[in-house]
């Protein structure tokens, strides 16, 4: 099984565990927590993805750092993925999860690149046109390329709607250079 299909699964699982027992939040924030821990350390990544670490050493060192930050319930699935050999793909697990969670809450995360930062005004309107397009509360991250030249280019999921100045050059471009040969 793949790592992207399992986590999805384990993520999928402690999702309707939360909603079903009503600790949803805290399992939020607790997993919000565990991300920052683990992208902060690497070390401790490649100690829960080394199968050196054996299962039981592998909670005790989940147990000390997250002593005190984390309830019995996330000890449990710490325990769950420790003891199936998936603690090293946790920040996957964290980042399936928050996808499930976004679309269950109809949040779609937006990419937005410009060539320079945008207005509070044109932010807000182009936020306002997408969530329109989407149907979905937008979460948008703007983001700077002055190689773009003007205009925006926008990232929903898979789909990429450009409309940048250096992609309308390159068009031009390439029918011309078709047209030449």
């Amino acid at each position: 099984m793949s790592s992207v299909i399992a986590s999805r699964r384990y993520a999928s699982a402690l999702l309707s565990a939360a909603e079903k027992g009503n600790f949803l939040d805290q399992i939020v924030e607790e997993l919000l927590v565990i991300k920052q821990v683990l992208h902060n350390s690497h070390d401790l990544v490649r100690a829960m993805e080394s199968p050196l670490v054996k299962v039981d050493k592998k909670m005790r060192i989940l147990e000390e750092i997250f002593k005190g930050t984390v309830g019995d319930k996330m000890f449990l699935f710490f325990g769950l993925v420790a003891r199936k050999k998936r603690a090293g793909q946790l920040p996957e697990i964290i980042d399936e999860f928050l996808i499930l969670l976004d679309a269950k809450r109809g949040i779609v995360n937006v990419d937005i690149t410009s060539a320079a930062t945008l207005s509070e005004e044109q932010s807000a309107d182009l936020v306002s046109r997408l969530e329109a397009y989407t149907g979905k509360s937008v979460r948008p991250r703007m983001l700077i390329n002055e190689a773009v030249i003007g205009g925006v280019a926008i990232k929903i999921g898979d789909t990429i709607i450009d409309g940048t100045i250096s992609h309308q050059l390159y068009k031009l471009r390439k029918s011309l250079v078709s047209e030449k040969g």
